[in-house]
């Protein structure tokens, strides 16, 4: 799958710099969220850019610092490693 990693402190304009690496990805990581407080970095804004470009992709804020949102993230790939290999 097409996967990207967005990293807080690169900010939250990303989307609208680079639109069309928004549009064809199938999963989003927003990493270091844990220092959303530290940047500037407005999730809504973000967030919004990124569902104009591709709705309902699937996305997971999460901090490999504190842990937020790990184990929703482990949870679905481990899940698709699971279907990959029912398939195979």
């Amino acid at each position: 799958f097409n996967l990207l990693v967005a990293s807080v402190p690169e900010g939250d304009d990303k989307p609208y710099k680079y639109p069309n690496i928004y549009r064809g990805l199938e999963i989003l990581i927003i990493n270091k969220v844990d220092l959303q407080p530290y940047v500037e970095f407005k999730m809504d804004y973000f967030r919004h850019g990124v569902e104009m470009l591709n709705p309902g992709l699937i996305t997971f804020p999460v901090s490999c610092r504190t842990g937020e949102g790990m184990d929703a993230w482990i949870e679905w790939l481990s899940k698709k490693i699971t279907d990959f290999k029912n398939i195979v």
